[in-house]
């Protein structure tokens, strides 16, 4: 149904556009979006005082709420306890992963005046690296460099835990074999 086609008095509840969202409609999921988006952003905006982290978090909270339309379940008929919920969860997740990289920073060494010669593997390991599918390469630098578990990250590029799992492990030898020499990688092995 077109939104802009209904009458101006009608106005769709979020369970009529809810149940039209998760037929697959996107006309409806949109409108939910237009409706609470706003209300999601300052939500997060508060816990995180960061508009571009805010931003990221709303976004998220969307895409889970897409993501998990089978499972998703309407609060008194609304979906924005559920978005809020989310959007905490995201904002939750951003800090915990901005404390772990400002930990990884603080932890490196201070500048040093003389620069180290530079390392030829690096060289060789960016190479490889950029003659990786574009995916592939996303995928590694998510687990590699993102700070995401290999079922996030597959969550990101659109691949199954299990596909990404495998990915990973011919990444990993694609690598070993374009340098030459094992590439010690324990973090792209997850354990069950």
């Amino acid at each position: 149904m077109d939104r802009t086609s209904q009458s101006v008095g009608t106005i769709e509840t979020d369970a009529d556009l809810w149940r039209e969202a998760v037929a697959g409609d996107g006309a409806a999921y949109g409108a939910l979006f237009d409706r609470h988006q706003g209300r999601v952003f300052r939500h997060a905006y508060r816990l995180l005082q960061h508009v571009p982290d805010a931003e990221d978090a709303t976004a998220a909270a969307f895409l889970e709420l897409w993501r998990r339309r089978g499972a998703v379940r309407l609060v008194d008929g609304s979906v924005r306890p559920w978005l809020l919920l989310t959007a905490t969860n995201c904002a939750r997740n951003l800090t915990r992963s901005r404390r772990r990289y400002q930990a990884v920073l603080d932890a490196l060494p201070r500048e040093s005046t003389v620069d180290p010669p530079p390392d030829p593997l690096d060289a060789a390991l960016v190479a490889a690296i950029a003659r990786l599918r574009p995916r592939d390469a996303r995928l590694l630098a998510l687990v590699a460099l993102g700070d995401l578990e290999i079922g996030e990250a597959a969550l990101v590029v659109g691949l199954t835990p299990g596909a990404a799992r495998t990915r990973l492990h011919r990444i990993r030898a694609t690598l070993q074999s374009d340098l030459g020499r094992s590439v010690r990688a324990p973090h792209l092995t997850e354990t069950p």
